[in-house]
């Protein structure tokens, strides 16, 4: 019988980045990117976690730290589409019902975010949830990171209306930044799947506006601050410094 509060981890991991090529692989204080990733998921102590991957080199690193990995196709169009393959892998008898999908470019991930993260899932009646920041004027002025409107209740969560890379919404209102982590429900999920990208999923490039676009309910909590995702070459060097600081201390 399936456990609709029953949880899973899964990272997912692809090569082919555009922007920073074998980018899981980067070289971060001695460990690969996507080690970071799955050993602060693990620290987190919350759920069984697993990277689902298109590469076996990546499989390799996460089997030889202690990990578990799933290889999944290499032409999803989006992560969320990877991770729906690694759980139908994993767990085909459909036990576990709610799947928390941690980015693999997030290396410096506090353990709390896994955990705010489900919180967010289980204390509000979504199809999926995700986490943001206020962001700072120079942040919001970046495409590269992703804003989120929210329509925020009294309950201290909100409902995400709109994800861009512009800076949104106008005026004085607070400006969030988008963390890319999303708490699944399964059978949303599943929804999410069978769709096609969306019109304006492939003109932002962003996923959950797939979901927006097919009427999903996006619950939105905000945390304190953001990881440092890596996209780019200077973003890889930043977070370097970072962790290299953190072993050091």
């Amino acid at each position: 019988m399936a456990n609709k509060h029953a949880k899973i981890i899964i990272i997912p991991a692809r090569m082919a980045a555009s922007r920073l090529p074998n980018k899981p692989l980067a070289d971060i204080a001695g460990k690969p990117m996507i080690q970071h990733v799955w050993e602060r998921a693990m620290a987190a102590d919350l759920a069984p976690v697993y990277v689902a991957t298109d590469d076996r080199t990546i499989a390799d690193v996460i089997e030889q730290a202690g990990g578990k990995a799933v290889l999944t196709r290499a032409d999803h169009p989006s992560g969320s589409d990877r991770v729906f393959e690694a759980i139908e892998t994993i767990d085909p008898q459909q036990q576990v019902q709610h799947i928390l999908n941690l980015q693999g470019d997030l290396p410096d991930m506090s353990a709390d975010i896994p955990h705010q993260l489900a919180a967010t899932l289980d204390q509000t009646d979504c199809d999926l949830a995700t986490l943001v920041t206020k962001a700072s004027a120079i942040e919001a002025s970046k495409p590269q990171v992703v804003k989120a409107v929210v329509s925020w209740k009294n309950y201290g969560f909100g409902n995400a209306l709109y994800f861009s890379r512009a800076s949104i919404p106008t005026g004085t209102n607070d400006k969030y930044h988008h963390i890319g982590v999303y708490g699944w429900c399964r059978p949303a999920l599943w929804r999410f799947v069978a769709l096609p990208p969306s019109p304006l999923e492939l003109a932002e490039k962003l996923e959950q506006l797939r979901a927006l676009e097919a009427g999903m309910h996006i619950s939105v909590a905000e945390i304190d601050s953001a990881p440092g995702g890596v996209d780019t070459d200077e973003d890889l060097q930043a977070v370097r410094q970072r962790l290299a600081a953190e072993h050091h201390v």
